[in-house]
């Protein structure tokens, strides 16, 4: 059952004295805070990033990198334990250094130093620092060690890339013209150990052996026609006992003479009659030609028998060396046949193996004209580096030390304190009203025992009670006014300064 508004009200009216105490504690300490806390200057310095005066194409793929990309990777170099402690300890950016631990004093610079990045589509890419201290030579002295910092992080990446781009390059250069070289001499090696059974000579060797087959096709063809004549003139001579036709003899004068009347005589017949005196005077010449040679015909013959033998031996030794020669031929020929037939069947497989080599090779010069095209690039692009042509942070805006403080922000601290100070009291009566377990009116008796009481009787305070309640009251704010400075102080002496802390709250909230 829900409690009536005017025991409420009531409440807030008992436990008002309390709230205000709170609210005005919160209050003055915020307002004490804000006008005590001391001045913080902030110097800021503007910096961007360049495009390129020059444009390579390796350039962008090997040296220039995303602008934000950059920005970051520096901005992480920057915020560094040794920068950090560096920078603080050369300008004494904190009053008590020397009894910071370095710990403390990395986090209070990180918590003092501000870098912004701004890039975007179609718009320049810029970098803010700034930096927080309780004077403003200091902070524009940090903001400056800070920018020169980028500068040279900068200048050290993009020279140290380019020129690891070149290196990389120039022995990838040098391990590929190794490369080259031994793969050509693997394949002059492969050449030489086949030098006959090469692809490049496959035609030659194949009009060779189409060649040397017809060739030898006359050759055997050759060899019978010489082995048959051969038989042939023996069988005539073992036969007859003379060559016959197959030989020749030379005929006398006479024998010439003889035919030659024969010849005289038989158109002379053609012409005249028989009893003609040329006719009779002709075949008396015949007559007489015949009976002379009839007399010298058995020492011819036998001349001609004794000569015989003799030429046939010339002829069948002829035959001989002839067919010799050709056998030597044929023994030649089948021998550079069968060679020719081994390299042409090693031919296929050696074509493949040399076309792997040469296809190796020609990848191998492939990535080496590449890599000489990128070496050059990246040359190219070291000498655009060295001219300072390259993409590039440039500084825009330096550092200068502020004459007027920009912080800590006074009344918005104080409002805070206020602010804060009511939600504190609220939320003590919504935490002592959600703790409190007591019946404090009828309709609690009503809903926890479901009875409905006739009279109620309130407990009525002893005076001993009545003092020790305000006794428990006043050293509570006793200790809540003693306590609450004593945390400050230790805050703002060993964990962080406070105006550290009022900025970072303030930052939260979204006040600053």
């Amino acid at each position: 059952m829900t409690l009536p508004l005017r025991f409420y009200w009531m409440l807030l009216l008992r436990r008002m004295p309390l709230m205000m105490l709170i609210v005005l504690l919160c209050s003055g300490l915020a307002v004490f805070a804000a006008f005590t806390l001391p001045p913080v200057y902030s110097s800021m310095a503007r910096l961007q990033v360049e495009a390129p005066k020059i444009t390579i194409e390796l350039g962008r793929n090997t040296v220039e990198t995303e602008a934000g990309e950059q920005l970051q990777v520096i901005e992480e170099q920057l915020m560094t334990r040794a920068n950090l402690l560096d920078i603080a300890q050369k300008y004494e950016v904190f009053e008590d250094i020397e009894a910071m631990t370095p710990d403390r004093i990395v986090e209070a610079m990180r918590e003092s130093t501000s870098i912004r990045r701004s890039s975007g589509n179609n718009q320049a890419t810029l970098m803010s620092i700034s930096f927080s201290a309780s004077d403003g030579s200091t902070a524009a002295e940090v903001v400056n060690d800070y920018v020169t910092l980028v500068l040279e992080a900068n200048s050290f990446f993009r020279r140290e890339r380019v020129e690891n781009t070149v290196s990389f390059f120039a022995q990838e250069t040098d391990r590929l013209a190794d490369e080259i070289d031994a793969q050509s001499n693997r394949i002059i090696a492969f050449k030489n150990a086949n030098v006959e059974a090469l692809p490049e000579d496959l035609l030659y060797r194949q009009d060779r052996q189409s060649t040397l087959q017809e060739r030898l096709s006359r050759l055997e063809q050759d060899r019978a026609s010489i082995v048959s004549n051969r038989s042939e003139m023996i069988a005539v001579f073992e036969a007859t006992g003379r060559l016959g036709s197959t030989v020749r003899r030379e005929l006398s004068p006479e024998e010439r003479r003889l035919q030659d009347l024969e010849l005289e005589l038989a158109e002379a017949r053609t012409i005249y009659s028989e009893t003609n005196p040329r006719l009779i005077q002709i075949i008396g010449q015949i007559e007489q030609l015949e009976r002379s040679i009839a007399g010298a015909g058995p020492r011819d013959e036998a001349d001609a028998e004794n000569a015989e033998p003799s030429f046939l031996d010339l002829q069948l030794t002829e035959m001989d060396q002839r067919i010799q020669e050709i056998d030597l031929e044929i023994v030649r020929i089948n021998a550079e046949l069968e060679k020719l037939a081994r390299a042409l069947a090693a031919t296929a497989t050696n074509s493949i193996t040399l076309e792997r080599l040469e296809r190796d090779l020609e990848s191998i010069r492939t990535r080496y004209n590449t890599s000489v095209n990128n070496l050059n690039q990246a040359r190219m692009a070291e000498r655009v580096e060295v001219n300072a042509q390259g993409q590039r942070i440039s500084l825009i805006e330096g550092a200068v030390v502020p004459q007027v403080p920009s912080g800590p922000p006074r009344m918005k601290i104080a409002a805070a304190g206020v602010g804060g100070g009511m939600m504190l009291a609220i939320g003590l009566f919504v935490l002592f009203e959600l703790l409190n377990q007591k019946i404090r009116h009828p309709n609690e008796l009503q809903s926890r025992f479901n009875i409905v009481p006739i009279g109620v009787v309130p407990h009525l305070d002893t005076r001993s009670e009545r003092i020790r309640r305000r006794l428990l009251k006043v050293v509570a704010m006793l200790a809540v006014i003693a306590l609450v400075p004593a945390g400050l102080y230790y805050v703002h002496t060993e964990v962080m300064p406070l105006e550290i802390v009022a900025n970072k709250i303030l930052t939260r909230l979204g006040l600053v």
